[in-house]
C-alpha cells in the first residue's frame, strides 16, 4: 500500500485542526447543550424571505447570478456595501470593497501576501484562534499585547512595536472573540496615533459590531488611521452564515495583491450568494431584520449572565459586553478548565476552554469562552448550572 506522509508539504508541520471545530463534533451530538461555537441562531436567518429574495435576483440578474465574476466581487454588492459600511465609520468607494468566502478568506490572503517565516505578527492575549489558524502556516512568530477589562492596553501595542519588527498587528476591538470585550474609545484613538507613529498596519476584524444591545456604537479604528489598517467584516452574523460572505477595505497595493492571491484559490466568491447578499441589503432586508435579531440575542445573553452570577464560584470573573456572541470566564487560579470541559460533556454541556485561544497553550487554562446566541434562555440556564455543579465538585476534592 502506497504511503503519502513523506509527500506532504514542510508547512503542514504549522496546520492544525480549528479546536473549536473539533470540540463542536463532540458538541453537537445528541443530548449535549452547546455553548461551544460561535453559531448564529436559526431564528435568526431570514427564511420568510428567501424564496422572494432568491426570485428578485434571478429575475433582475438573470444567468448573470450564476456565472463566473469578477475576483474584486460582484458590482452590485459592493456598491450595496457602500452605506452599510459609512453607517460604522468606514468611508469608501465600491472600487475599495473586496468580496471574500466568508472573513476567513481575507486571513488566510492576508497571510498569504504578508508573512514569510519568521515574521513577527502581534496579536492581544487572548485572541481569535481562527486568526492563529489561518496565519501558522505561513510560518510567523507571535509577540502578545497586553489587554485588561477595556481591551488591548494601549501602552503595551506601543511596547510592542518599539521592541519588535512587527509585520502587522491583528486585533477584535469591538465584542472580542473570545473575551466579548470592546476597546473604548479613547484607546482606540491611542491605537490609531500608535499605528500612525510607528507606520504600522493593523488588521481590524469587526466581525460583531452589528450586534449591539446596549451602549453606544464606536468608532472602527480604521476611521481614525484609515491609511494603516486593512478592515474586514462580514454577513455571516446577519445574514446567513452558509453564503460565505466577507468583505474588507485594504490599503491599495494589499487591496491588489488579496485580487491576486484569491485568484489562485477559488477565482471569486460565489456569485449567487452575492446577488443575494446584494438584494438582501439593498432592498432593506437587513435594516428590517437586524432589530429581530437583536431582540432574539438580548435575553440571551441576560440569561448568561444572570446564571453566571448564581452558578459560579464567587471568586470566578467573567465579562459583561456590551454586545456580540461571546462570555470569557476567569475561573479559580490553577483550575484546569480543558479537565473540566471533558467532564461537562459527560453531563452534556460543553463550551471551549480558554487555553485555545492563546499563542502558548500553556496560558489560560484556567479561563473559557461560552456562546449564548445559539441556545435559548432556559437552556442557558440549565447549561451554566450544570458546569457550575461540576466546578463545585472539583473544588470540593481539593
Amino acid at each position: 500500500m502506497m504511503t503519502f506522509e513523506h509527500l506532504l508539504a514542510s508547512r503542514t508541520c504549522h496546520m492544525e485542526a480549528s479546536a473549536v471545530r473539533e470540540i463542536l463534533k463532540v458538541a453537537t451530538a445528541p443530548g449535549v447543550v452547546s455553548l461551544a461555537g460561535g453559531l448564529p441562531a436559526a431564528e435568526s436567518f431570514p427564511l420568510e424571505i428567501m424564496e422572494e429574495l432568491t426570485g428578485t435576483v434571478l429575475a433582475k440578474y438573470g444567468s448573470k447570478a450564476l456565472q463566473y465574476d469578477a475576483s474584486e466581487g460582484f458590482g452590485p454588492l459592493r456598491e450595496a456595501l457602500v452605506p452599510h459600511l459609512a453607517a460604522r465609520g468606514v468611508a469608501t468607494s465600491a472600487g475599495n470593497v473586496l468580496v471574500f468566502s466568508g472573513s476567513q478568506g481575507v486571513l488566510d490572503g492576508v497571510g498569504k501576501i504578508l508573512i514569510s517565516p519568521g515574521d513577527v505578527i502581534a496579536v492581544e492575549a487572548p485572541t481569535y484562534l481562527g486568526a492563529l489558524q489561518a496565519f501558522n502556516p505561513y510560518e510567523p512568530r507571535y509577540v502578545q499585547i497586553e489587554t485588561d477589562d477595556d481591551g488591548l492596553i494601549p501602552e503595551s501595542l506601543e511596547q510592542v512595536l518599539s521592541t519588535n519588527p512587527v509585520k502587522f498587528v491583528y486585533l477584535v476591538p469591538t465584542f472580542q472573540n473570545p473575551t466579548g470585550r470592546t476597546l473604548t474609545l479613547t484607546r482606540r484613538k491611542q491605537v490609531a496615533e500608535i499605528l500612525k507613529r510607528h507606520n504600522a498596519l493593523l488588521y481590524e476584524d469587526d466581525p460583531y459590531s452589528d450586534l449591539r444591545y446596549t451602549g453606544e456604537r464606536v468608532p472602527p479604528i480604521k476611521s481614525l488611521a484609515p491609511d494603516n489598517v486593512i478592515y474586514v467584516s462580514t454577513l455571516s452574523k446577519t445574514f446567513a452564515p452558509g453564503l460565505r460572505v466577507g468583505f474588507c477595505v485594504a490599503p491599495e497595493v494589499i487591496h491588489h495583491w488579496l485580487v491576486i492571491a484569491r485568484q489562485g484559490v477559488d477565482l471569486h466568491t460565489s456569485t449567487l450568494a452575492q446577488a443575494l447578499s446584494a438584494e438582501y441589503i439593498a432592498g432593506g432586508h437587513l435594516e428590517r431584520q437586524l432589530p429581530h435579531i437583536l431582540e432574539l440575542y438580548r435575553p440571551r445573553q441576560q440569561a448568561m449572565l444572570e446564571a453566571l452570577e448564581r452558578h459560579m464560584p464567587e471568586d470566578f470573573r467573567f465579562t459583561r459586553p456590551e454586545g456580540g456572541m461571546f462570555v470569557w470566564v476567569e475561573a479559580a487560579k490553577g483550575m484546569d478548565m480543558e479537565r473540566l470541559y471533558h467532564r461537562c460533556v459527560e453531563r452534556g454541556v460543553a463550551f471551549v476552554p480558554g487555553k485555545f485561544f492563546y499563542v502558548d497553550h500553556e496560558d489560560g487554562l484556567d479561563t473559557f469562552r461560552m456562546n449564548f446566541t445559539a441556545a435559548d434562555p432556559e437552556t442557558i440556564d440549565r447549561a451554566v448550572g450544570v458546569i457550575g455543579e461540576v466546578i463545585a465538585e472539583s473544588l470540593t476534592r481539593v
